[in-house]
């Protein structure tokens, strides 16, 4: 059955045939040139557009006060320039998957993430909007891990249309946040599944939590569920590596069993520790403090 056709406005349909456009000539290069050049297009035209310079720097001194000017310009150009190359990796398909499947897996959560899928017992892995985080689900579907994704519909319809068949050639499956998506994402679950998740959005009916010593609504879902459901909720982050194009794939050791307030803000803060080491890979141009 074919999905419906989106609908939305002209400027929606006009920006997504410019991405599209944008998208074939890129694909149309070799893998290791596309996701370089796809980094600098979103880090010296897409990102002023968008006022994404701003808004790092905003959040920088909002949470890094004492970062040095050097590393604020050096953040403005990276931090862009790691979106790029995260957007043309999800499209690239079968190359992306190709070498994300070989990447070994490092950290003191492997066993724990091993053991239960031996087990059948279900999982949340969560993780950010970091490095390239698809990058964890290509390596571990390709290892038989049954690992499903929920994921936010692009504001656009257009272009959530093939961002959607994008993300699904990765692995399936995937569940949209919404009443049906949930409810999919919850059998999936309790069947003994695996869960994608990226808690590091900022959800209006969350709670206050701390982030970088500020306080930002978080969603308690990944906790709930995985108190719910007896589920491991395993920190798990892709690191994109000096040659910009390879990932260290990191499972951490599981958060232990508490209060789902307990349990997220030591996401927060695992989260939080792994930013400072690579700053330039998370999306700082998220509003996750806004009032």
């Amino acid at each position: 059955m074919s999905s419906p056709t989106p609908t939305g406005t002209w400027s929606q349909w006009l920006t997504d045939r410019t991405i599209r456009t944008a998208l074939w000539l890129l694909l149309a290069l070799p893998y290791r040139w596309r996701v370089p050049l796809c980094g600098w297009v979103v880090a010296r035209i897409v990102a002023p557009l968008a006022g994404w310079p701003k808004r790092i720097r905003d959040n920088l001194a909002l949470t890094l006060p004492d970062l040095p000017v050097a590393q604020i310009h050096d953040m403005v150009d990276r931090v862009p320039d790691n979106i790029g190359r995260t957007l043309i990796e999800i499209y690239s398909g079968p190359e992306f998957i190709a070498r994300a499947t070989s990447l070994p897996l490092t950290g003191a959560g492997v066993a724990a993430l091993e053991a239960a899928h031996a087990a059948g017992r279900p999982v949340i892995l969560a993780t950010g909007h970091f490095g390239n985080y698809d990058a964890v689900r290509a390596a571990l579907i390709a290892r038989g891990y049954p690992l499903g994704a929920l994921y936010r519909p692009m504001s656009n319809p257009y272009f959530n249309a093939h961002y959607v068949r994008a993300i699904s050639m990765i692995g399936q499956p995937v569940f949209e946040r919404g009443r049906h998506g949930m409810a999919q994402m919850l059998r999936h679950l309790r069947a003994g599944g695996m869960l994608g998740i990226l808690p590091d959005q900022r959800i209006g009916s969350g709670v206050k939590l701390l982030f970088f010593g500020q306080e930002a609504l978080t969603a308690l879902s990944a906790a709930d569920m995985a108190l719910k459901y007896g589920a491991e909720l395993i920190p798990t982050y892709a690191i994109r590596q000096p040659d910009g194009l390879s990932f260290q794939i990191t499972v951490d050791a599981p958060i232990a069993k508490a209060s789902p307030e307990a349990m997220t803000q030591a996401l927060n803060d695992n989260l939080e520790a792994l930013i400072r080491k690579h700053p330039a890979q998370w999306l700082w141009v998220h509003r996750r403090w806004k009032p």
